[in-house]
């Protein structure tokens, strides 16, 4: 009875940790993502090529906050993309061969994964928020304040998320000196 319960016991186990290669698919979708992003920076750049001589200042400052927008997207994509497969399902052993290799790449964990696209969202809140207010022409306080709120909800998040990582590492800092 005891290694009938141990074999079914490893069979789950089993089971459970490879698991996490079902995730693999997602992350390959994230990837095919990029394209869609690609495309769309592709021809934000072509319309800004288009307008650059006729344009005035304003103009050319939202057509390069869209473009930094699209990128920063990019970015959180590819953390996500990188970090998430990392802690989730695998170790990219071929990126540690790489001159190349990001140097955040394999040191960021869950907490460091959820403060990089906290990071992110309020680096793209803010260039929305940018955008909007040089693009409105008639002030919706009403919008507006709701566009604020979100944009100061997600900077108190992050502040938050940085505050309780620094607090778990302060008290891991502890445990080891009391033990």
């Amino acid at each position: 009875m005891r290694t009938l319960r141990t074999a079914l016991e490893r069979l789950v186990e089993i089971l459970l940790f490879g698991g996490r290669w079902l995730l693999a698919p997602l992350y390959l979708g994230l990837l095919s993502s990029l394209i869609a992003i690609i495309y769309r920076f592709t021809a934000e750049l072509i319309d800004l090529f288009k307008v650059m001589t006729k344009a005035d200042l304003h103009t050319l400052t939202l057509s390069i906050l869209t473009l930094l927008d699209t990128v920063l997207l990019a970015n959180l994509i590819l953390i996500v993309i990188f970090a998430g497969y990392e802690n989730f399902v695998s170790k990219i052993n071929i990126a540690t061969e790489s001159e190349d290799r990001p140097a955040w790449m394999g040191t960021v964990d869950y907490s460091g994964l959820k403060l990089k696209l906290i990071g992110s969202l309020v680096a793209i809140s803010v260039i929305e928020l940018l955008r909007d207010f040089m693009q409105t022409t008639e002030f919706s306080s009403h919008r507006e304040i709701w566009r604020v709120t979100i944009h100061m909800t997600f900077v108190i998040s992050g502040v938050l998320f940085a505050l309780m990582d620094y607090l778990a590492g302060k008290q891991e800092e502890l445990k080891k000196r009391s033990e």
